[in-house]
């Protein structure tokens, strides 16, 4: 996850103690952070939408965790200490006993986010998230109107969703908008942009599309439309900063974006490129994401080395705690991933920015090209590019 709101123009960040290792809390390192879990609490999802990693459909699965085990996997992650828990799906507000077991994380101290449709956020709802002291809900919204609408299986979805900024908004829960950037919405970017402007969205993350579960079925952008898009979002933001706005802008699932947000501010910012080199340098990019700062449980306890890479399992925590799992861990992937440098081929192997990307998303790699160490199918920098050092 990359903040191109604290890169390009220098202003102070939440979790740049986690991102950057900047302010109070922060890590010695960024190999030495706790991951970030996204805790898939249910497979049932009231829409069915065309790019779900967990092919969810609007129906039971059999198998979810039981209350207990869900009590007990709370323990262990406040126990191994880790930052932030996303309660995610799925739809998570389906879940019977999503407010229980929110309760439960809040009263141990645990940090909460959602990451949901928002087809189910009323007024009520959001008073109850409010309540509890979610730290943030990300809100899905994938286009305006019809290709909200198309994304998410559900005439009226797009309705729904803005329903649900509004709730949130009434009783100042703080709120984003997520979007997963695909052939179907690049150039609804600007669209976008202006809805964030109007509704005053404090947050936007734009994910780089990752081909799993039933997104194997779409295309990656071409690398000339990536790259339109992502300047595109930084003349918003520098056009926001340029009023006094400062809205956190975020891309998550793509670090050679830290690249080509590097290379531009040589060019049209150079006073920004220390400091932001020297923070991207402690981030790692790739380096310390998939199998260290993020992690996944899905509903019946597996554990994956992110959301995306459902179909490889690390352990389940009914047999085995998450915390050792991941804190000592023996799967040989997972031991891989923290020495990903060594296992690198390809263009990602012989990168001059790899401790800034650190090896692009590995999930993509591996579900796009069947080799988790090939380079990423998503980088859409120019071989001249990744051949010169940027320090």
């Amino acid at each position: 996850m990359i903040n191109l709101t604290r890169l390009w123009t220098g202003r102070s960040q939440p979790a740049d103690n986690l991102r950057y290792g900047r302010g109070h809390g922060a890590a010695a390192s960024a190999a030495a952070r706790r991951p970030v879990v996204v805790w898939s609490i249910t497979q049932s999802c009231n829409l069915r939408c065309i790019h779900c990693y967990a092919d969810s459909t609007p129906r039971m699965y059999p198998g979810e965790l039981t209350p207990g085990e869900c009590s007990a996997v709370l323990a262990d992650l406040k126990a191994f200490g880790v930052p932030v828990v996303l309660l995610s799906g799925g739809e998570p507000l389906v879940h019977p006993r999503f407010f229980e077991i929110a309760r439960e994380a809040r009263g141990l101290g645990l940090r909460l986010t959602l990451s949901t449709n928002g087809t189910r956020i009323t007024d009520a709802v959001a008073a109850k998230l409010r309540e509890i002291d979610f730290g943030y809900v990300g809100i899905s919204l994938d286009g305006i109107g019809a290709v909200h609408d198309f994304f998410r299986g559900k005439k009226g979805a797009f309705d729904l969703a803005v329903r649900a900024f509004k709730a949130c908004q009434k009783v100042d829960q703080k709120c984003g908008l997520r979007l997963t950037l695909t052939r179907h919405n690049a150039d609804e970017i600007d669209r976008i942009l202006d809805f964030v402007e109007a509704m005053n969205i404090p947050r936007v993350c734009f994910y780089h599309l990752v081909p799993s579960g039933r997104g194997l079925s779409l295309e990656l952008l071409p690398d000339d439309i990536t790259r339109s898009v992502l300047q595109r979002i930084l003349t918003r933001i520098d056009a926001w900063d340029r009023q006094g706005i400062v809205r956190e802008v975020l891309t998550v699932d793509q670090p050679a974006d830290a690249v080509f947000l590097l290379q531009r501010l040589q060019h049209t910012k150079p006073e920004r490129y220390q400091e932001a080199l020297e923070l991207l340098g402690w981030n790692g990019g790739g380096l310390h994401s998939t199998g260290t700062g993020i992690a996944n449980i899905d509903a019946t306890g597996n554990v994956h080395p992110d959301q995306f890479w459902q179909d490889y399992t690390i352990g389940n925590v009914r047999k085995t705690p998450f915390s050792q799992l991941w804190g000592k861990p023996t799967d040989p992937l997972l031991l891989q991933l923290r020495e990903r440098k060594a296992h690198l081929t390809g263009r990602c192997a012989s990168c001059a920015h790899l401790d800034y990307c650190g090896g692009g998303f590995r999930s993509r790699a591996a579900h796009v090209t069947g080799d988790p160490w090939a380079s990423d199918p998503g980088c859409y920098l120019h071989d001249q590019e990744i051949a010169h050092s940027l320090s």
